[in-house]
């Protein structure tokens, strides 16, 4: 049985390319759901961005469900883009990740 931790751990190796840093750590990966298809385990995946022109894009998404994709059990992966809520850095991201940003709580 595939578990949201493995997709996670999975999604860990996907950084943002303009801070270099997770999307994990960053908190744009919102929700992990698993559904069972006739053609196996299926992860629906959503993932908001740091800014909704974020040059990107393309890349984060496809990096994301490249890596998701290699979490055993997975057969399919989609990624949704959401905007709901929108990204707050000093809300969704590690304590890590604004240490790495420098923002100070």
């Amino acid at each position: 049985m595939v578990k949201e931790e493995e997709v996670m751990h999975a999604l860990q190796a996907v950084e943002d390319p303009e801070l270099d840093i997770s999307i994990v750590d960053l908190g744009l990966v919102y929700a992990v759901r698993f559904e069972d298809r006739d053609e196996g385990k299926h992860a629906e995946i959503d993932l908001t961005l740091t800014s909704p022109g974020c040059p990107a894009a393309p890349e984060i998404m496809a990096a994301a469900h490249r890596a998701a994709l290699q979490t055993d059990g997975l057969e399919s992966v989609h990624i949704n883009l959401v905007w709901t809520p929108r990204w707050d850095p000093r809300v969704h991201a590690t304590e890590d990740a604004r240490m790495d940003m420098g923002i100070w709580d």
